[in-house]
């Protein structure tokens, strides 16, 4: 009963996920074609530079659409936790990826504004103009489109692969401001523009790079999420009408999934299965109320009696 209920949602994901790889890869596609026909017909160095970035753009969806699918298998005997932490070793891969794509970006504009080679640049024609104001609207949209999907997957891989859109998005805009620039007479602006797009891609590399370091070393929750947490159990012990402590709060980050240690105190005259039923109770509320939660341990102690601790 419980893989049929499961089915449905373990379906939708597996469809969200093929429609993202599929619009990463054919979109990327599509544009490095049309940027590449517009580079060369129109003359653009900058245009063609543009779609070898859009081309490396597929090989990023591509590590992201792996790492998702093998980080939602199940858990078997060689992996009795399960692999979500495979979603953390794409969320590295892009985010080296990206950062490489931005240090070239930055250090090409760098030594073409010490050598001024960008002096020597042929003016490109209007092609490639309409070509760079093209690609910036459907990556915008691209980033929009799989950033709105890797939310509602809770997917740092797709997070990425988006910032990999809008990273060529941004690149555009450099090209864009190149090629305007050298057809009225400031090449340089592409450079600068690069520049500037070079800093930006490498801060947000380095974001993902360090949340997928995080979870991949059991980092602890927030604290307000911890304290969340103990209000919750208030609440449930409230609903119990019985007193019930935590004496031991552990949390961790196991990919995009969060494991919660538990030590509860619970009136010590209960009988072992009545404390028992309780803690699977609360342990059953808690992975209810809480979706990054994969599981709960609840240890039971009995609570001291104040009257025997005066003694």
């Amino acid at each position: 009963m419980e893989k049929n209920e499961k089915l449905p949602e373990e379906k939708r994901i597996k469809q969200i996920t093929n429609q993202l790889a599929a619009v990463g890869i054919l979109g990327n596609v599509f544009l490095a074609v049309f940027k590449l026909l517009a580079g060369i017909l129109g003359r653009s160095a900058a245009m063609l530079s543009d779609s070898i970035h859009t081309l490396s753009d597929v090989f990023a969806t591509l590590i992201a659409y792996v790492g998702v699918v093998l980080s939602r298998k199940e858990a078997d005997g060689k992996h009795p936790y399960g692999h979500e932490r495979l979603e953390c070793v794409a969320s590295i891969l892009l985010s080296v990826i990206l950062f490489a794509t931005g240090a070239g970006i930055g250090w090409n504009c760098i030594l073409s504004i010490w050598n001024k080679s960008y002096l020597e640049a042929t003016i490109p024609g209007l092609l490639p103009l309409v070509a760079a104001v093209v690609s910036i609207a459907v990556k915008e949209a691209m980033f929009w489109y799989t950033m709105h999907y890797a939310k509602k997957l809770r997917s740092g891989a797709f997070k990425a692969d988006a910032w990999h859109h809008r990273s060529d998005a941004i690149s555009s805009i450099g090209a864009l401001a190149g090629i305007f620039g050298a057809r009225h007479g400031f090449p340089v602006l592409d450079q600068v523009a690069g520049i500037l797009i070079c800093v930006m891609i490498l801060w947000v590399a380095i974001g993902i790079f360090k949340d997928a370091i995080e979870k991949m070393l059991d980092t602890a929750c927030d604290e307000q999420f911890e304290e969340g947490l103990k209000e919750f159990v208030a609440d449930f012990a409230s609903g119990e009408k019985q007193e019930i402590g935590v004496d031991l709060l552990r949390t961790r980050k196991f990919g995009e999934k969060i494991y919660v240690e538990m030590e509860i105190s619970v009136d010590g005259n209960l009988r072992l299965r009545e404390a028992h039923a309780v803690a699977e109770r609360l342990h059953d509320a808690l992975e209810a109320t809480y979706p990054l939660v994969k599981h709960v341990m609840i240890h039971v102690n009995p609570m001291e009696d104040p009257e025997e601790m005066s003694k």
